[in-house]
Formats: structure tokens, sequence, C-alpha cells
């Protein structure tokens, strides 16, 4: 085979296994041929089960299809269907998790949570560098801080908006940080006396914090320091004071900044934000988490017509009320988000001439990387507990755990790691998943650190899984179904009935708007108030807003009293969100046109030049992140239509076609981009087809497929 080399019997694509040699095993003691060994082995342990488990999917697919076309739809009936074929699972006897060794940023630490695609070096380094954030530079840059009254935002400093984020500012800090009888915006001084936080006004009048175990420390001279730290709901804020400083010459209290600890933990994505389809690309997704894990991961870019470099920040250092010097992270904790169980990849072929379960790959290279952090041979580390976090998306069912304890267990005996090392985050958006989301915490009680929410690819799946049941309502009012909140609500129930508070993460999906970021902070902390340790963000300036509501809200408080609240209903989770009644030509084209936009926007970048996450603009010219579970649950909607024949295959096309035009114009001014419009016959446009008219044939309805496909055919034809 050429550029595979032949290791045991697995055929090894030349850039895998240079960088393997190369890179990855330099500095341990682990040679090539000892690591394709122990790979192979694995691969004969979990090859065939990892095969077995998708025929089950399958199989019961197309029982809940069958059972659709046969039966009008009656809950008792279909919940009794459920549990003969095993879909529905026995529920276990109450138990609590007892994962160990977990980072205080899984357990105890309530904050945004950054996902950020891995193959992209600069967006990984600024992601992890988004543990702590200025909040000024956060509302003055973002639509939170209004524009009227001469407060724009464009060109140079403005004085009138900068006064404005001021003020905002300050009226946070005397909401979370009081201090006794004064606000924050009669300050003159702060200085520290006798271990305590002193604050002085223009009458002389000296107060302190109401609670002043808020005080955690301080640089510069007691008298008249230049930062000064305060926390709050386990959360670090630190307070600037430069006299000297722009900003901080024309503040009372020559305060320059107000920097919030903001990404607490952030996932490294080798999932949905990427377009990996070969070696090469798996190689540029490995080489980024080995840097992050030795801590030596640089990029070089220009900006402004200037070349930076950025690199890893350092720990923070700080004295303590009495005067010892200690530190805080400076980075965001990492984890890693695996690919699931169904995809293959060209980087290792197995002696039967069969693909590489790409999920299994990723366990093995991405805990052999993690060796750096874990036996320390970094320069800066992650995990202080010792601990690697993996994210586990797309799995159905208990079973799918099970199998990805097993395998975690078995790569830890490979590398002589203690078990459980390896921690596991189960993402919660297959529908299989959730209403046996109990049984699944279960088979992973000793490794579990997160359970997460996921709209978008849930619903992609509710939609398939029933799709013989008949159409669904469109795709705009699925919020408003009851399926909806009665799953966000199981999630954090079922989660804290098997005991997460304090040792894992319970977590809730993205603000998908990134310029919206006034409508994010004024409807974002529904999150935190529903129990939730973590919410995803689209970006660091939003994970800093975001931290304003972990302060509002004592997530860990607000947990105790949600235990004791009426769970969920099942009965509504499984409530299928179908059309009651007829919709107008209008409605229905407006709701393809608006998916075909996004599908369209998303797959042209994906499929001609490899970027697994954009910012699309929707009908409306809103801008929304798009990847592939938006990306699922728009085409799944489309091809659920075409089923039911709400719409035509021939409309589609047409709409479809529309829509490609609009997108084109949209990107014209990117000197990357290659239009659609022109012929309509191009990679891009066929593969964004295809998602839609075929998606009802496609396993789980996952975009996956499809994508490589066409990805490597455009690879294939201009490499």
């Amino acid at each position: 085979m050429e550029n595979y080399i032949k290791r045991g019997s697995l055929n090894i694509h030349n850039a895998l296994d240079r960088f393997l040699s190369d890179e990855v095993l330099s500095g341990l003691n682990i040679t090539s041929e000892e690591f394709w060994k122990k790979f192979e082995g694995l691969l004969e342990e979990f090859h065939q089960r990892n095969k077995d488990l998708l025929t089950k999917r399958s199989f019961l697919q197309d029982q809940i299809s069958t059972w659709h076309k046969n039966n009008d739809f009656n809950l008792n009936a279909y919940k009794k269907f459920l549990q003969e074929i095993g879909y529905l699972e026995e529920v276990p006897a109450d138990f609590t998790i007892t994962t160990r060794n977990t980072d205080p940023e899984i357990s105890s630490i309530p904050g945004p949570q950054l996902v950020v695609p891995i193959m992209n070096a600069r967006f990984a380094l600024n992601a992890t560098n988004a543990r702590w954030g200025s909040l000024y530079d956060a509302l003055y840059g973002t639509d939170v801080i209004s524009e009227d009254g001469g407060a724009s935002k464009e060109g140079a400093y403005n004085e009138i908006r900068g006064n404005k984020v001021i003020d905002f500012s300050k009226q946070f800090l005397d909401n979370c940080f009081p201090i006794t009888d004064l606000s924050y915006k009669d300050i003159t001084n702060i200085s520290i006396k006798d271990q305590r936080l002193l604050f002085h006004s223009e009458q002389d009048q000296i107060t302190y914090l109401k609670n002043e175990d808020q005080f955690k420390g301080f640089n510069g001279p007691p008298d008249d320091p230049s930062e000064v730290l305060l926390v709050n709901n386990n959360l670090h804020l630190e307070i600037q004071i430069d006299p000297n400083h722009p900003v901080g010459k024309t503040d009372k209290a020559n305060i320059k900044d107000i920097v919030l600890e903001s990404a607490v933990s952030t996932i490294q994505d080798c999932e949905d934000s990427v377009a990996a389809v070969d070696a090469e690309d798996k190689v540029i997704a490995y080489r980024n988490w080995l840097g992050l894990m030795k801590g030596d991961l640089s990029e070089t870019f220009e900006k402004n017509g200037k070349q930076l470099t950025r690199v890893l920040r350092e720990d923070r250092e700080y004295l303590d009320t009495s005067g010892n010097s200690f530190s805080l992270p400076g980075r965001s904790l990492l984890l890693v988000r695996n690919v699931g169980h169904l995809m293959q990849n060209p980087s290792v072929i197995l002696g039967n001439g069969e693909e590489v379960f790409e999920g299994i790959l990723d366990t093995m290279f991405t805990i052999c990387i993690a060796l750096y952090d874990l036996n320390k041979l970094n320069i800066l580390s992650n995990s202080r507990n010792k601990s690697m976090y993996i994210v586990k998306p797309k799995m159905h069912g208990s079973e799918e755990v099970a199998f990805t304890c097993d395998l975690f267990d078995a790569v830890e005996r490979l590398f002589n790691l203690e078990k459980n090392t390896v921690k596991v985050g189960i993402m919660d958006e297959e529908r299989r998943t959730t209403i046996n989301l109990k049984s699944c915490i279960e088979k992973a009680k000793e490794r579990i650190i997160f359970i997460n929410t996921g709209f978008l690819d849930r619903t992609g799946d509710e939609i398939h899984t029933s799709m013989e049941a008949g159409p669904m309502v469109p795709k705009s009012n699925m919020k408003a179904q009851s399926w909806i909140n009665a799953y966000e609500d199981w999630n954090v129930d079922i989660g804290l009935s098997c005991g997460l508070s304090g040792k894992a993460q319970i977590g809730k999906g993205m603000w998908a708007m990134p310029d919206a970021m006034k409508d994010m902070v004024e409807t974002k902390i529904a999150h935190p108030l529903s129990g939730a340790t973590c919410a995803w963000v689209p970006s660091p300036t939003a994970a800093t807003l975001h931290a304003m509501h972990y302060h509002e809200v004592d997530v860990l408080s607000k947990q105790d009293e949600l235990v004791s609240r009426e769970h969920a209903d099942l009965d509504n989770i499984l409530t299928i969100p179908l059309l009651k009644g007829d919709l107008d030509k209008q409605t229905i084209r407006n709701e393809i046109a608006n998916s075909a936009q996004g599908i369209l926007g998303y797959v042209v970048r994906w499929i001609n030049q490899g970027i697994g996450c954009s910012k699309v603009p929707d009908i409306n010219n809103i801008g929304l992140m798009e990847d592939r579970a938006t990306c699922r649950i728009s085409s799944q909607h489309i091809s659920n239509w075409i089923h039911h024949d709400i719409c035509s295959e021939e409309e589609v096309i047409d709409i479809f076609k529309e829509m490609a035009l609009v997108v084109d114009e949209q990107n014209k001014d990117d000197p990357h981009y290659q239009k659609m419009g022109s012929n309509f016959s191009g990679f891009a446009f066929q593969a964004s087809l295809d998602l839609a008219i075929k998606g009802a044939s496609q396993p789980s309805g996952y975009t996956e497929p499809l994508l490589h496909k066409w990805r490597l055919e455009f690879k294939k034809n201009t490499s």
C-alpha cells in the first residue's frame, strides 16, 4: 500500500507513524514497535465489539421504524415495545458515583466551559488561555453596553463608552462583592492592613467587605496594592489598580481593569468542530494536543500588520493575607473530546483491509500523549491531580458506555496507569442515552466527571429515531415542545440523584450566537439556575461575560435545593414532537430555506477548506455557530419533511440552488471561497444536497459519513 508502513498485521500511514516515533514517543520510554504492538492487541479485543454495537444500533432502529409504520402512536404501548426490544433498559438501583482524584475545576468550581477545534492551534491556545479575561474588554467590545449617547465602540478609545463599562462593572462588584455602607463607585483607594481589605472614600470613611472571607490575596505593597484578589462561589476575580494607566488614571480608585476567572475548563475537540478525514488531519489534531500536554504549543500569526506569537500562559502569583506567596492556575483545565463509535479512518488499515475505528485510535493517541502531563514531563501542568479527561460523544445506551470504560481500562493497563486515571465525560445527546441515563452513569460510576445536554444533536436523533412516526414540528418550534424541557431537567435530576454534585460537572449546551452577547447575558443565567455547573460558550469573551452568572448564582447550593424537586417525567421525554395540523406554503419554504442556508454555509467551508466550525448567517442575517450538530438537525428535519410529503425533493433542490447564491454572496470577500452557484455541481453543493435528501438513510442521522466521503473526494481531486 502506497504511503503505508507495515507494523505487525497493521498498515500505518507514514504521516502518522513518523509523527508517533519522531514527536510523541521522543520523550517517553516507549518504542514505536511497542506502541503499535500494544495497539494491535487493543484492536483484537475491541474492533469487532465496536462493530457489534453499531449493528445493534441499526437493529433497534429498524425495529422502531417498523413499529411506527404498523402502529398509531400510543405512549403506553410504545414504552412497552421499547422495553421489550431492550431500547429502554431496566433502571438500576440507587447508587452514588465514586470518581476520585478529579481537579477542583471538575468537582467544585462551577463556571463557563469552552469547546474549541483542536486542529486550529491559535484557537486552541486562545481557549486554554481564557482562564482569565478582562471584564472591561468584554463589555467594551460587545453589545452588552449600548452605543446610545455617543458610546460608540468603533475607533479609538471612547471615554463615554469606557465610563459606561466602568459603571456596569462596579455595579457587578456591588452585587457580588458588597462592601459595608458604600458602593464601589464611591471608593477612592484600596489598601490592606492587619490582613483586612480596606476601602477608602472621599469622606475619609473606611469600610470593609461584607463578607471578609472573599478577600484572598494581593500583589504590590499592602498600602498601595496593584492587584486585589477576591473569591465568590469558588470563582476568583482580580481588581487591577494603576494610576498611570489610561483607564486607571480616569478612575476615582485608579482601577484600570477587573479580570474574571472565566473559562474554568475547555474541551479540546477532535469531533464535531473539526474536519479530520485522514492521517494528515489526525496528525494536526494530535500534534496540537501534544503541544498542550507538553506545555510548549505556540502559534505565530499576523494581526494588524504585525507578527505575533501566542504561547500558553504561566500560572498567576499572589500574596495571601499573611504575605505568603501562592499561585492559581493560569490556564483552563483541558478535557479532550474524542470521536464517537461510528466512524472509521484510513490512518490505520487492519490486516483484513478494514479501516480502524477512529474512536479507538483517538483513545490510544490522546492517552499516550497525556502521559506527558500525567508523569509531569511537561513545562506547564494541566491536571494537578494526575487525571486525564476524555469527553465521549454520541454513545447510545449503557452498553456503549461500558465499552468506552473497558477501552479506557485496557489502555490504562497498556501504559501502566492506575485504574480510573482516565475519566469520562458522557454527552447526553442521543435519545437512547437520555432515557437510560442512570444506567449509563452507573456503568461509568468510577470514572465519570461530566454529563452534558446537547440540544442540537439530541434533536437530530429525536427526528431520526422517529422518522417513520410522522412529520415533525418546524425546527423553529422545537424548543417549545414538551420533550425538550423534560430532557434538560431529566439530565440534572438524574445527575444529582447519582451524586454528581461536588464530584462531577453537569453541563448545558452552547450559546450559538457569538455576536449577541447582550442576549446571552440576559438569558444564559438560566443554566446555573437550572443546576448546571458548566455551560458552553462560543468564545473567550463570552466566557468572561458568562462567568458573571456564576457569581450571581451559587450553583452548588442551587443543586441542594433541586435534589428535592419532583423529577422530570420520562413520558414527556418520549412524547414525539409531531406536527399537528397543516402549515402554509410560505412557512414551509422559509423553514427549508433557513436550514438550507445553514447547511450550505457550513458544508462549503467543511468540504472546500477543511473548516469544521463556522459562523454562518441565518436567513435573518444573524451569525450562528454551525458545526456537525447544527448540520445534523437541519438535514434530518428536511429529510423528515421530504419523507412525509411536506415538501418534495424537487422543491428542496430548487431552494438549495437559490440559497447557494445567497451563501456565495455572503462569502464574496473570502479569498479562499469557491462559489457553489456557478454550476451547482461542485463537491460542497453535492454534499449539502446529499445531507438533506439522503439524511433518512444515514446511520442515526449522522452527517459524518457523507461529509467525510465528499471531503476525501475534494482532497483527491485538488491535491
